[in-house]
């Protein structure tokens, strides 16, 4: 499953905002202090748990926006909707260290909380499996998320609702 375009907007206002309120007043300084400028890293985002992936591709326009989209490199990646195991890599990039952890919070928020909602809507999907239900999501989103938040329900195998209060 992909973003779509109107999700993709609504994804980078997310991942600017987030990012505004680590850098608003300035750099990372502690990377500054600490990691060579031309400091380069392979990291891994590793699964502590077993679940549904959602928003790697968010993740990745956390880097694509802290990083330019020629400053890292995919090296393994999963796919949104992805059943996950304990130990198993979502992503697997080399990039600058600075900007790695620039990036680090907004990214891992992002996709650890898009995670955690696809995880719990397959659950309901799979308690209701062999019956007419459908688990639907509401509009009861965090303000700035719904777009993402609908679509990690979707991921998990649930139903959007109303996106607004224009839907009937």
């Amino acid at each position: 499953m992909t973003l779509t375009p109107d999700e993709r907007a609504e994804a980078l206002l997310t991942i600017r905002r987030g990012l505004d309120e680590d850098l608003r007043y300035g750099p990372d300084v502690t990377s500054i202090a600490t990691v060579p400028a031309d400091a380069r890293t392979e990291a891994a985002l590793v699964a502590r748990e077993s679940g549904v992936a959602a928003g790697v591709d968010v993740a990745l326009m956390v880097l694509d926006e802290v990083l330019g989209t020629e400053g890292h490199r995919v090296l393994d990646r999963v796919q949104d909707g992805a059943r996950l195991e304990p130990g198993q890599v979502l992503l697997r990039v080399e990039a600058d260290t600075r900007g790695l952890l620039t990036a680090e919070r907004t990214l891992l928020n992002l996709l650890c909380h898009l995670s955690g909602i696809a995880t719990a809507t397959a659950a309901w999907v799979e308690a209701v499996e062999g019956t007419a239900t459908k688990i639907r999501d509401t509009r009861k989103t965090l303000p700035g998320l719904r777009a993402l938040q609908k679509y990690a329900v979707r991921v998990g195998g649930g139903v959007n609702h109303r996106m607004g209060l224009h839907d009937r």
